[in-house]
């Protein structure tokens, strides 16, 4: 089993480029599970997304505590039941905290989640990615250059092992440099 994990900034086109994954390895005959978090299928991604389109520091909060239940339930669920498991959003919930909380939460789920060699860190500066978030109906609660800002420094800090791909250039582009990571295998 594949465990890959696409993680990184609002905007960066995460859910894209899972979605042109997926694709790709159906295509070549493997079986995928693809998990986008928050997930609207169980009360903690709902709870989650609720308070993403809310207000406030106790949405905040409330968010991330959700965001984080709602991932180890589909760790626990999903984790080796398929060819390619792939997680959007994943360990980088964390980096919408206070960095020292940030920090010592990313340390904690480090130790009890799986990892492997396919985590993409998907980067792309905050202006570049509140003009792409700023085409979408509903805007969440961290999604202002103010909070990209300071969520994109904390990622920074956190993606040691990471693989890093910038995503300022095309989907194609950005799909192909993800893709030289697999080798030939997807």
């Amino acid at each position: 089993m594949r465990f890959i994990v696409i993680d990184g900034m609002d905007g960066a086109g995460k859910d894209t480029h899972a979605l042109m994954l997926k694709k790709k390895c159906r295509d070549c005959g493997q079986t995928v599970i693809l998990r986008s978090h928050p997930e609207s299928d169980n009360i903690y991604g709902r709870k989650a997304k609720d308070a993403l389109l809310g207000k406030g520091k106790f949405n905040k909060i409330t968010a991330s505590v959700f965001y984080a239940i709602d991932v180890i339930r589909s760790v626990y669920l999903y984790h080796g039941k398929a060819d390619n498991v792939i997680f959007v959003r994943y360990l980088f919930g964390v980096a919408y905290l206070p960095y020292p909380l940030a920090k010592l939460l990313y340390k904690f789920f480090s130790l009890f989640l799986p990892t492997s060699d396919y985590m993409f860190f998907l980067d792309l500066k905050p202006d570049k990615a509140l003009k792409r978030i700023s085409k979408r109906d509903d805007q969440e609660i961290f999604e202002n250059l103010d909070d990209l800002m300071k969520v994109r420094e904390k990622i920074k800090k956190l993606s040691s092992g990471w693989k890093v791909i910038n995503t300022k250039g095309s989907i194609d582009d950005v799909q192909e440099e993800m893709e030289k990571y697999f080798k030939n295998s997807v």
